[in-house]
């Protein structure tokens, strides 16, 4: 049974400051507690329906059976599904290696779609390793763990001095920018950073300055701009399947 101050811990988890004072996250629904359960995540304890843990076996830690009208509560999706997990967060890793792997920065995301979304585009490409502004969104926000869709188990997010460790880099920096090569007709990239801006602003001056080689996908339509996360995947895409 649910006790109020579960309750209430759960519930406050879904601000920053407290998930940064616990360590820990919530992840939602059966595909993702699949995910993190199969995964090196530490799971602390996991809140279920009947008809969910009806088809599962015995778990490792802490199971609480619960109502689908308190899994509601303890939600933060608009209808909940079968199960929440409480999971424990990894800690920091140290300063990311860029050498022989393609990276992607990300440069003041805001959107947690977004930042949940690349983090899945990076996942499908095979790119495990993500470097981010501090002022991008926080991976544990959980829209970002739920947009994700269990990616976040293959793909290492680190935030941190962008500026020094490209400063550092060894790699070609690619950059997408308004100017650039038409990333249609660029080589494939076995090996390399590729900056991407924030939604409004686009990359920063400063981090601008590291771009060596800037690319852009061709506008033949009337659209302003692309959404960040679109914009990963063709940009991605197009680096590791063109000849």
């Amino acid at each position: 049974m649910l006790s109020k101050n579960e309750l209430k811990y759960i519930q406050s988890l879904g601000h920053k400051k407290q998930r940064d004072e616990a360590q820990a996250f919530i992840a939602e629904g059966p595909k993702l507690a699949e995910e993190i359960l199969n995964s090196d995540f530490e799971v602390l304890k996991i809140f279920a329906t009947n008809k969910y843990l009806q088809k599962h076996e015995s778990f490792s830690f802490p199971v609480t059976e619960v109502s689908e009208d308190e899994l509601q509560k303890l939600s933060n999706l608009s209808k909940a599904n079968q199960v929440l997990l409480l999971v424990k967060q990894k800690a920091a890793d140290q300063s990311p290696n860029a050498d022989g792997k393609m990276s992607i920065v990300l440069d003041a995301i805001q959107d947690p779609g977004n930042m949940g979304t690349i983090i899945r585009i990076a996942d499908w490409f095979g790119i495990n390793q993500i470097v981010c502004t501090i002022d991008c969104v926080e991976l544990y926000n959980p829209k970002v763990v739920q947009a994700t869709m269990g990616s976040l188990c293959r793909v290492n997010v680190w935030y941190g001095n962008t500026s020094q460790w490209l400063s550092e880099a060894t790699v070609p920096v690619y950059g997408a920018l308004l100017e650039g090569e038409n990333i249609y007709s660029s080589r494939k990239v076995e090996e390399g950073i590729l900056v991407i801006g924030n939604e409004g602003k686009g990359i920063s001056e400063e981090l601008k300055s590291f771009i060596t080689h800037p690319v852009t996908i061709p506008r033949i339509g009337g659209a302003e701009s692309l959404n960040a996360a679109v914009a990963t995947a063709i940009i991605v895409g197009c680096m590791k399947n063109n000849s």
